[in-house]
């Protein structure tokens, strides 16, 4: 599901909604604010999966270059959250880190960060691959 307006004589219906919790529950976005908090990210942060199976799972190469989950996803945080002192004003951070993918060398890899608000309209951080809406 997802957000779908139709203008309707004037009026805007919404036809569908598809709430972060909603997203959460359903794994299309991994929580992972706890380890935001310990990088000093005070928002909510949500990886989508694509992230997360990408550049947070152990591929071989990664297993084989001694990467941990916790480590890979620290790194993927504590990026953001220099890249997001950086602009403190944007809705939208794109940024760049290496991360061991299908080699051991590493590679350059870029995302981006969406900060708006949540299902309560408070702050949130959602951690997405640059094609990604």
């Amino acid at each position: 599901m997802s957000d779908e307006d139709d203008d309707v004589g004037g009026e805007v219906v919404l036809i569908a909604a598809y709430s972060r919790r909603q997203a959460l529950e359903d794994g299309t976005l991994v929580d992972v604010t706890e380890l935001a908090k310990q990088a000093g990210i005070k928002a909510p942060v949500a990886l989508t999966r694509s992230v997360w199976e990408k550049y947070v799972e152990l591929s071989p190469a990664a297993e084989k270059a001694g990467n941990d989950k916790t480590g890979r996803l620290w790194d993927i945080l504590w990026m953001f959250r220099c890249a997001a002192l950086q602009r403190p004003d944007e809705a939208e951070i794109r940024y760049e880190l290496h991360v061991v993918t299908d080699a051991i060398e590493p590679s350059l890899v870029e995302l981006k960060a969406i900060i708006g608000p949540g299902d309560d309209g408070e702050a949130v951080i959602t951690i997405l691959l640059p094609e990604e809406d």
